[in-house]
């Protein structure tokens, strides 16, 4: 058996450890392929090498610490998340899971050297590059890559505002890798909830059934510059006026889709790029980073729809032309339910109150899902909060998540049938 004391201590120490990277008030601030986030990326491979793991970094940064227990032919599960953070961003969000897959798989590797495991499986730990997408678009770049869902070239190929690539931040930080990484036969990833529901059910674990399906829209709109002060009024081509128009109705269209009190449709616009952005000055363009989720593809769907026709009608109103740049679409879907099983009956035996749920945010799990058997845990956020300093999970819940990992991974290493 696992010394779950011994599990938790060491969980805590290398979990406190990983928030001191990026510090920023509560919380830290890692955005991906950052000085900081490459300070991190040091630190997490030079603890795998310390414990004798194998380290593997692939061509897109994300970093694989294998334990060949049983061959190299042996099928494997990968466990993991991410290390990135959003700006200003919690330090549990992401980070969570990788320590607590780190300390699982450390804690599995003792038993093997005892004598006291058998494993049928080889175990790797992973971090993927870019979850988060605040630096770089799309998000799950990593784990996407991965999953043959992204082009290794068009994802090198990223850049972010100031022109600067994927492949370059990756080489200036020291994980432009060249690695083929181990091909997963299972994937678990452990989280914080990101949501309200646990905490408000007074459930510990949650087995996350399903997740949202997503449009991201990158819209431009351009305008003219002049003086904010001689130019008349109705001589102005502001690009700012016409993307608070697209701004306001993005929110009516969930607004209206959820009218009846039940929610089906999220919307945001989460950053706003604007030129030359001075005081004084008329806007000449400004870009607009769009988001539409809902689980329900004919939702989802009819919310494109009508963003479409929204943009026509704010084109014909400012006489401005405003043009979709970029779009992205993630299809709703569900997680393996052979995992959601063993996770459920993992939770169950420690007597952890469980709920099934979906998630809204999107997670490396999702583009998983598209090669592997894949499954989502998730722990309790007090307040829901996610993306924020505050965001927080008691040491109780924490562990919680933690031994249910690691009891599900000694299942799936001792019992090859699973």
């Amino acid at each position: 058996m696992v010394d779950r004391s011994a599990l938790a201590s060491s969980f805590h120490q290398m979990f406190q450890k990983s928030a001191s990277f990026g510090a920023m008030g509560k919380g830290v601030s890692r955005v991906a392929c950052s000085p900081e986030d490459g300070a991190v990326r040091d630190w997490f491979v030079s603890w795998l090498k310390t414990h004798d793991f194998q380290v593997i970094i692939d061509p897109i940064g994300n970093i694989f610490g294998l334990l060949e227990f049983a061959g190299s032919d042996a099928p494997l599960v990968l466990t993991g998340s991410h290390l990135d953070s959003q700006p200003n961003g919690g330090r549990f969000d992401g980070a969570y899971g990788v320590i607590a897959s780190a300390q699982a798989a450390l804690a599995i590797k003792h038993q093997v050297a005892a004598g006291r495991l058998i494993p049928k499986r080889n175990l790797c730990v992973v971090n993927w590059t870019n979850e988060e997408g605040a630096r770089f678009q799309p998000s799950l770049l990593g784990s996407s890559v991965y999953a043959g869902l992204t082009n290794i070239a068009d994802a090198l190929a990223v850049t972010d505002g100031d022109g600067i690539s994927v492949g370059s931040a990756l080489e200036k930080i020291g994980y432009a890798g060249s690695g083929t990484p181990p091909r997963a036969d299972k994937y678990i990833e452990l989280h914080i909830e990101c949501g309200p529901e646990l905490e408000a059910t007074s459930n510990r674990i949650g087995v996350t059934q399903k997740w949202w399906g997503a449009i991201k829209l990158q819209v431009s709109v351009q305008g003219e510059q002049a003086h904010t002060g001689p130019t008349a009024m109705h001589k102005r081509k502001d690009a700012l006026y016409a993307a608070s128009l697209l701004i306001a109705g993005v929110r009516e269209l969930a607004d209206r889709e959820n009218a009846d009190g039940i929610e089906r449709l999220y919307t945001s616009v989460g950053r706003i790029e604007v030129e030359p952005n001075s005081p004084n000055v008329v806007p000449s363009a400004a870009k607009l980073f769009i988001e539409l989720r809902s689980y329900e593809p004919e939702v989802l769907q009819n919310a494109e729809r009508k963003f479409k026709v929204l943009l026509q009608q704010v084109e014909e109103t400012t006489n401005l032309p405003i043009t979709i740049n970029d779009i992205s679409t993630r299809n709703a879907g569900k997680f393996d339910a052979a995992l959601a099983t063993l996770a459920w009956e993992a939770a169950q035996s420690n007597n952890y109150a469980t709920l099934a749920v979906a998630t809204v945010a999107g997670h490396d799990a999702i583009a998983l899902a598209h090669i592997c058997q894949s499954v989502l845990v998730v722990t309790p956020s007090v307040g829901g909060i996610c993306h924020h300093e505050d965001e927080f999970t008691s040491d109780t819940d924490l562990e919680a998540g933690l031994f249910v990992l690691t009891d599900m991974l000694v299942r799936l290493c001792e019992d090859e049938d699973r």
